[in-house]
């Protein structure tokens, strides 16, 4: 059996289409989550949700291709804040990594497992650990024979992702490879 783990970069500088699949793939299944995705780009010349139109885009619509309530008012949400302030890869690269947790937490919808996942995948930033992310939680409960909840989880997990600085962003896509192909 030959397993496939090996990490590759998933730069991409547009921040903007990237929160916009972010939210719309939020806790669905990566099979449900490419559907909508698909559905929620069709509504859109070229299959890019410009922000000016996603804006006039009626409610009801974005629910129809499976959009929850929420998500349909958070994408609307990122398209405003979009056009009001610079979501540009170059003006975010400038900042550190809890600068652009503050600054786009400001969208009402992403919250920071979402910017977190920008930091590590789009981004590509190099040290960031997602400790409330449940796959990593459950990887590494498995992988340290963790049997710890809550508060002492996180806090241990934490201890633990510090001796992988300045690579944490690496260890974590590890961790949810290795638990997607259950190594252990």
């Amino acid at each position: 059996m030959s397993l496939d783990i090996e990490i590759r970069p998933e730069l991409n500088i547009d921040i903007y289409h990237s929160l916009l699949v972010s939210i719309v793939s939020q806790q669905l299944s990566t099979k449900v989550a490419k559907i909508i995705w698909n559905r929620f780009a069709d509504l859109f010349v070229d299959r890019y949700p410009k922000a000016e139109i996603l804006l006039t885009t009626e409610h009801e619509i974005l629910r129809s291709i499976g959009l929850s309530n929420s998500k349909a008012n958070y994408v609307k949400n990122v398209a405003e804040f979009h056009l009001a302030e610079n979501t540009s890869f170059d003006y975010l690269q400038k900042k550190t990594d809890d600068e652009i947790v503050d600054y786009l937490t400001q969208i009402k919808g992403v919250g920071k497992w979402t910017v977190q996942m920008i930091l590590m995948f789009p981004m590509d930033r190099p040290n960031v650990f997602p400790v409330d992310d449940l796959g990593i939680q459950n990887a590494m409960k498995s992988l340290y024979q963790l049997d710890l909840e809550k508060k002492e989880l996180k806090t241990r997990m934490i201890e633990i992702a510090n001796l992988w600085h300045p690579y944490k962003s690496l260890a974590a896509k590890y961790l949810w490879k290795i638990k997607d192909n259950e190594l252990f």
